[in-house]
């Protein structure tokens, strides 16, 4: 029989669980607050170095303070861990009917409960396996509140899938001869998790929903990137072995075509040597590589570097760096450890003198992710003592986080593209690409993105069809990072002719949601609401809103089927737009619309409330919904991000019927000196007059560095 004794810390009653079977003893955690909402135990031992502790992060206070204090997650009180065999075992209860989220970037699911996981940086490989680009070992319940492993180790998660023989909720054993309800998985209780090593450390992030659980996990970590607004424009990269003339041509195609363009990607081609990498510029292709970047910047367009960070016998910096390299290379290049002080000085030295003072604006770090016979293997050694598997864990989070301080370094915002990353991430300047392109696929990796404080990009290549590109084109329009990347094959917008005006359109349209976008992307800042979100952050996506499904009329209720279906192919951008892809080959979808009325982007016509619509829109446009008092600020189409000094009207589109507010988020575009109050919140207004029609109403700031001169106000609803 087991036995169980109690104890009380503060008022969270605990236990500790002793097994007459001869099993290790379990022990319950010691939670610690160390913020609003946020509390922190550490199991065992030290594991020497945690992804939160690379990230460097600083936890954004004034944001976590905003959000109140809450209760530690009843549901957890009797979460239990156990040391074995040098290793940490974790256990966390879980209710009937609570839903899962989170488990690092997938791009299959994005409700996780069932699955089995072992969390391990890598190249995906087209299963949800935990083999990822993110492997964040954070997992974010339906009741409210996340779970975060602080562990830069290979951490396998049973989300929900082990049944404990002794377990106080075991299922009934079942006959599958006699009953036709025979179960092969039955149900299971708990979280289970296999740390190994010999300690850890657990965070719990509570909140009133989802939502609110994202937002502190990404307060803690410094709250989320805010882009430069060059950023937020679109960006081509070049094919490979591009010259600096060739890319000015491009540059020149896409403005005489009308294309908009605010950077440009050079592919590995523009080093002397690639596969390992020199990291200086070849001088065939690119003789006067500063008169380069400076043409580009006469253009307004901002450059971005492809590197990977392994280090040929061709680099200056070679010799110098190769006694703090590890015992094993990668494409026969040395793979400095970072963990090293010399190892980042040389790099930093190198870079700043090839890249940084010549006006490069940011990079593009590859290879940083898998697979296992491309990295090195877990018997490799670093001069730091840091083992080969923490390594990998780390690795990418670590080069955005050194290559973050050289720009902050000189008051310049940055924002890139990696291929690995990690927990403590939201606040780095990187979006996560791959070499997977499964167009389906991609979207449910920007719903997962949300509920792993990353960002990613469903980045356009190529297409077999014009349908397919239209749609591609479509999607990353509205997504962190709005690119086509033609390093192989020098694909164009225009590539295909029939849909060349459609995709220019779409393009266009993004340049004109500027201010939204930098807006969304504030809130991710300052608030740490995911810009990207997956419709199970919305109100009403939760198993519990028993009060919202009493009230729909509808045929199909929606909640419900948030929780029967995987709500995977839509997503929100920022607080107001929903987005429904369509894909090669579809002609029409059902769209499953949230709580309140929704609004055609496009026409203002309402389409539906609390309800599942089916749509058939065409090719031409993206579908997008507005909700009920939904303000979107818009800017007049443009080639080019505007620039510093650059001041421009504002339209903005208002749908629905009832009085709203909203606020425009401003400052200038390129430094960090909104950190030291040098920003513009502007409240935009929508209210009835005496006759009862709507107005609406702002009062621009005095600031001059406010880039916004007039406003004209469109109600958009018939």
């Amino acid at each position: 029989m087991s036995k169980f004794s109690f104890l009380t810390i503060g008022s969270l009653a605990v236990f500790l669980f002793i097994s007459g079977s001869g099993f290790a003893q379990q022990a319950v955690f010691q939670w610690q607050p160390v913020a609003p909402g946020v509390w922190k135990s550490v199991v065992g031992s030290s594991d020497g170095i945690t992804p939160l502790g690379v990230a460097e992060v600083k936890p954004r206070l004034e944001g976590l303070q905003k959000l109140g204090d809450i209760s530690f997650p009843a549901v957890l009180a009797e979460s239990v861990y156990e040391k074995t065999d040098g290793k940490t075992y974790l256990r966390f209860p879980l209710q009937q009917g609570e839903q899962l989220f989170g488990l690092g970037l997938n791009f299959k699911t994005v409700q996780q409960r069932g699955t089995i996981k072992t969390l391990h940086v890598d190249h995906y490989n087209g299963k949800d396996n935990g083999r990822t680009h993110a492997p964040v070992p954070l997992y974010v319940s339906s009741l409210g509140y996340g779970v975060l492993i602080n562990s830069a180790r290979y951490i396998t998660v049973y989300a929900g899938s082990g049944v404990l023989a002794e377990g106080k909720n075991a299922p009934p054993e079942m006959n599958r001869n006699t009953q036709r309800n025979w179960n092969p998985q039955p149900y299971s209780d708990a979280v289970e998790m296999v740390v190994p090593a010999a300690g850890t450390e657990v965070y719990v992030f509570a909140g009133r929903n989802a939502m609110e659980v994202m937002q502190r996990y990404n307060l803690y970590c410094g709250g989320g990137t805010l882009p430069p607004k060059w950023g937020l424009g679109f960006t081509h990269r070049t094919p490979t072995l591009f010259t600096d003339e060739q890319i000015l041509k491009e540059v020149a195609e896409f403005e005489a075509k009308g294309y908009p363009l605010s950077f440009v990607g050079l592919e590995p081609g523009w080093q002397s040597h690639s596969y390992p990498n020199s990291f200086v510029w070849d001088s065939t292709r690119f003789p006067q590589p500063a008169r380069f970047l400076a043409q580009l910047a006469q253009k307004n367009i901002r450059s971005n570097l492809w590197i990977n960070p392994y280090v040929s016998s061709h680099s200056p910096i070679f010799k110098d760096v190769l006694p703090y390299t590890g015992s094993h290379t990668v494409w026969v290049g040395r793979v400095p450890d970072f963990n090293t002080a010399p190892a980042r000085r040389l790099y930093k030295e190198l870079f700043a003198k090839q890249h940084l003072t010549i006006g490069v604006s940011g990079y593009k770090v590859d290879e940083v992710d898998g697979y296992d016979h491309w990295l090195w293997p877990d018997v490799a050694k670093f001069p730091s003592g840091i083992g080969a598997e923490q390594m990998r864990q780390i690795y990418g989070l670590q080069f955005q986080k050194m290559t973050d301080n050289w720009f902050r370094e000189q008051n310049q915002r940055t924002y890139g593209l990696v291929r690995g990353s990690n927990a403590g991430s939201p606040a780095l300047p990187y979006v996560i690409y791959n070499d997977y392109y499964d167009h389906r696929d991609f979207i449910t990796a920007l719903c997962t993105s949300s509920f792993a404080g990353v960002l990613w990009t469903p980045e356009a290549r190529s297409s077999k069809t014009s349908e397919e590109w239209l749609r591609r084109m479509q999607t990353v329009c509205f997504s962190p990072m709005a690119m086509l990347n033609a390093w192989a094959d020098g694909t164009k917008p225009w590539t295909f002719p029939d849909v060349a005006e459609e995709v220019k359109a779409v393009m266009l349209l993004r340049m004109q949601l500027l201010p939204y976008l930098y807006t969304t992307f504030a809130q991710y800042h300052f608030e740490g609401k995911p810009p990207i979100r997956a419709m199970n952050l919305v109100d009403g996506f939760s198993f519990d809103d028993k009060a919202t499904a009493g009230q729909l009329n509808s045929t199909e209720n929606p909640y419900a089927m948030a929780v029967k279906k995987d709500i995977k192919d839509q997503f929100m951008v920022g607080d107001y737009l929903l987005v429904a892809p369509l894909f090669a080959g579809e002609t029409s979808r059902k769209v499953v619309l949230p709580r309140g009325k929704w609004y055609d982007f496009y026409t203002g016509k309402p389409v539906g409330e609390s309800e599942v619509i089916e749509i058939t829109p065409g090719l031409s446009k993206i579908p997008v919904f507005v909700k009920e008092g939904g303000i979107i600020p818009m800017i007049p189409p443009v080639l080019h991000t505007p620039t510093e000094t650059e001041k421009l009207p504002l339209t903005v589109r208002f749908y629905g019927k009832t009085e709203a507010t909203a606020t425009l988020y401003d400052d200038d575009g390129k430094t960090f000196d909104y950190d030291r109050g040098k920003l513009t919140w502007t409240k935009l207004e929508v209210k009835k007059n005496k006759k009862g029609e709507l107005t609406g109403s702002w009062t621009a700031p005095k600031d001059p560095g406010f880039h916004y001169t007039t406003i004209s106000w469109q109600f958009m609803t018939p």
